[in-house]
């Protein structure tokens, strides 16, 4: 960690906002490049004068939404039809299960792009399946500012406000993101099991 923390530290020194702006645009295509070690630094960088606090803000939000693009795209390429082709061949998937993901996206969409730019783990992920429901562009582009907004704001600003001591931002955060891991899996074990019932009930039913 310590020799990434320098190469982002080296990075914006080199770059200054922009550099952060880029750093955030790879971190959300690529989620080992943590948001809770990039922005929290930028806002360290802030508050010793190495950057501007509104510069760091605008230029990391716009990295977000450019590398939550990328990620869109790339939902918006593999499409339903092929999301469809690979449920089919998924042991415990079921088509219906994607009948059911496109009307619950459809639904709450918009609050899910919002909210999950802010929930670790789920932030860069989100983009794909709006991709794959083809949510409007301008929408897309709208919610995902948006949230990305709150979320590098609070983290710069936690940054800014704790100076040499940024590093506590990391540690609640990843709390954060093993609370999310948890119920995520726990959701998965929940699907998982109650679908493995369901076959061995319409399979004894077949039998009978």
């Amino acid at each position: 960690m310590g020799t990434v923390t320098d190469w982002i530290v080296s990075l914006m020194g080199r770059l200054g906002s922009p550099g952060a702006g880029l750093l955030v645009a790879l971190e959300s295509i690529f989620p080992p490049i943590p948001s809770e070690l990039i922005l929290p630094l930028a806002g360290f960088a802030a508050s010793r004068g190495d950057l501007d606090l509104v510069a760091a803000v605008a230029w990391t939000t716009l990295g977000s939404l450019v590398g939550a693009l990328v990620l869109y795209l790339l939902g918006a390429k593999v499409g339903e039809d092929r999301l469809r082709a690979a449920a089919r061949r998924i042991p415990l998937v079921r088509e219906a299960d994607i009948d059911k993901v496109d009307d619950w996206f459809t639904r709450h969409g918009g609050k899910a792009v919002f909210f999950g730019r802010m929930v670790p783990g789920v932030r860069s992920l989100i983009s794909i399946p709006a991709g794959v429901a083809r949510m409007p562009v301008g929408r897309f582009v709208l919610l995902t500012a948006a949230g990305s907004l709150v979320w590098n704001t609070l983290l710069i600003l936690a940054g800014y406000g704790l100076g040499s001591r940024w590093e506590v931002v990391q540690t609640w955060v990843g709390r954060f993101q093993e609370v999310v891991i948890v119920l995520a899996v726990l959701a998965v074990v929940v699907v998982v099991v109650r679908r493995v019932r369901e076959n061995r009930s319409a399979a004894g039913r077949l039998g009978s």
